[in-house]
């Protein structure tokens, strides 16, 4: 056996140039692999089966899914809004364990302005056990006074700095002539928290109210707010509710009574499985991805082939020689067949390299994205299998080159050449 593996490695030397190329594509596409599944799992991961902190999302009349991706992942247009009355009543509700209502529609350069309570620093946990912390000097904001507070990437993108004045600007897309008049002064920076919250910049929701240009139809009739005035009840709205149940019964009684029996609102919940549904309907995009994974692996193995399978004829007069010397057919068969074997698990070995570099990338446009965070370091099955069943694919593309090795003519390739 010794004999074998010094063949193989003299042969690798030998040919090092074609065997450097083969062991490059064979890692990007073992890379390429990993890559794509793990991304796949992780998103599917996060976005249906992640804690967000919420059990259901309560809004305007509309898609579920809207709503969620909305209120939940900062990424959709509100469908609407509902009164304040609404929140009143189902913060009331003994089922119900925490309600904080959101209001958005205004950005900072980019990134979503909600306006909400207090109690979201207070009383809500985005893990179990992990509540909102704000960064060493900093505070959370004054439902009274215009000040708001930053999540750790906007602050870390834009710049900003406790003390700074933010000036939101109307709509969620940034328009520089769309700039409010309003200032607020950034009282704290969220600890990172690896969720969607992070690209958000929190203010009270009476900012929002009082904002120039906004207007309040909680009644059915326009009312803008005045300077020095408390606004009353019946006037405000809500772009959406944040619902923590106190058990799961909870929250399939009110998706009864709000989504099958009431026509004012829409109960997103489970929040998971609204998000599932999306990854549903464009599961055909991931089947794609696979597809070409898969086709770039068949073209890996292809050029494991040709390589081993080009050198076979200057290798001729090698294989005759050892035969001469009394090496068997099989020992010539099985010197390929490892050879072939042996680039697709260094390829593979490399590939853990461009996993990385993959991965990272997709984890930084992710997270600018959505917030959503990858774990480049995550474990999954196909970290495992891909160098397992890229040796396999080795093994299988050295047969045929293997084979014109094994049925070399001895005599015919020991014959001197002239």
């Amino acid at each position: 056996m010794g004999g074998i593996f010094l063949l193989v490695r003299r042969s690798l030397r030998q040919h090092a140039f074609s065997t450097v190329a083969t062991v490059v594509a064979v890692a990007l596409s073992a890379g390429l692999v990993m890559s794509v599944f793990s991304i796949q799992y992780q998103a599917r991961r996060a976005f249906t089966g992640g804690d967000v902190g919420f059990d259901a999302v309560l809004g305007a009349r509309g898609s579920q899914l809207q709503l969620v991706l909305n209120a939940v992942f900062h990424l959709e247009t509100s469908p609407g809004n509902i009164p304040w009355s609404l929140y009143q009543a189902i913060k009331s509700e003994p089922m119900v364990k925490l309600a904080i209502p959101y209001a958005t529609g205004d950005n900072y350069y980019g990134f979503r302005i909600v306006g909400t309570t207090g109690e979201l620093f207070t009383d809500f946990e985005y893990e179990k056990g992990k509540k909102l912390q704000v960064a060493p000097g900093g505070r959370f904001f004054d439902d009274t006074h215009r000040e708001a507070v930053l999540g750790s990437f906007v602050a870390q993108k834009l710049g900003t700095k406790i003390g700074d004045v933010v000036h939101p600007y109307h709509g969620l897309v940034f328009d520089e002539a769309s700039k409010h008049n309003e200032e607020y002064v950034v009282t704290g920076i969220l600890e990172p928290t690896n969720t969607p919250m992070d690209r958000v910049v929190w203010i009270p929701i009476e900012g929002i109210y009082r904002m120039q240009g906004h207007v309040l139809r909680g009644t059915g009739e326009v009312y803008e707010a005045q300077a020095g005035q408390s606004i009353p009840d019946e006037n405000k709205e809500v772009s959406a509710v944040m619902i923590k149940f106190r058990n799961p019964t909870a929250g399939f009684t009110f998706d009864q009574t709000i989504n099958r029996q009431g026509k004012v609102a829409t109960l997103a919940y489970p929040i998971g499985k609204v998000m599932l549904e999306l990854f549903e309907k464009v599961g055909w995009v991931n089947r794609v991805f696979e597809l070409v994974a898969y086709l770039v692996v068949l073209v890996s193995t292809a050029a494991i082939l040709a390589s081993i399978y080009n050198t076979i004829n200057e290798r001729r007069r090698e294989f005759a020689i050892l035969r001469a010397l009394g090496a068997r057919r099989r020992t010539v068969l099985t010197a390929i067949i490892l050879e072939s074997t042996a680039i697709a698990f260094i390829g593979s070995l490399v590939g853990y390299l461009f996993y990385a570099a993959i991965l990272t990338g997709a984890a930084i446009a992710v997270r600018q994205a959505t917030g959503v965070v990858l774990d480049v370091f995550a474990w999954h099955p196909v970290l495992l299998l891909t160098p397992i069943g890229m040796s396999l694919l080795g093994a299988f593309a050295g047969l045929a080159p293997a084979y014109k090795a094994y049925s070399t003519d001895v005599a015919q390739n020991l014959t001197p050449q002239s």
